[in-house]
């Protein structure tokens, strides 16, 4: 009996010392201080356009600023900016986005995809710090890499 008492004692005490400290502020995956910075597209749903087709000489950029809560970046011909509308995993690009209006000669259908893709996100996940999924329901609609 004394064996079986000592031994759950033990494994109490190894439990606990295991535990995490419930006050820990570790970012989760969906965080949103984890948008901060430049990323640059390298997956996005619809057309059944190869992916370099879409953007033959730049790929589109999202620079976020967290703390100005702003959102800029290029279509891949146009520069863009507009407000970062974001709360824990849920964001939102329906606000007024302001763009340029350059002539897109090669990249007219990669710009009118992204702009379109913008609007329908509603979620976001940030996997290792490095790739920033923007997401629709439960489909992923751009996939973006950290510069």
């Amino acid at each position: 009996m004394k064996t079986f008492i000592l031994s759950a004692v033990i494994a109490c005490v190894a439990f606990m010392s295991c535990e995490a400290p419930k006050n820990a502020a570790t970012p989760t995956s969906n965080d949103v201080t984890l948008l901060e910075g430049s990323w640059e597209l390298n997956y996005i749903t619809g057309p059944r356009i190869a992916f370099d087709g879409l953007y033959p000489n730049k790929k589109p950029t999202l620079v976020v600023n967290v703390a100005d809560k702003r959102i800029s970046g290029n279509t891949g011909c146009n520069a863009y900016s507009g407000p970062l509308v974001a709360e824990k995993s849920s964001i939102s690009f329906t606000g007024p986005i302001a763009v340029t209006k350059m002539m897109c000669v090669d990249g007219a259908l990669g710009e009118k995809t992204y702009l379109e893709m913008l609007k329908k996100v509603n979620t976001f996940s940030v996997s290792g710090g490095t790739t920033l999924n923007l997401i629709a329901g439960d489909i992923i609609l751009m996939s973006f890499i950290k510069k």
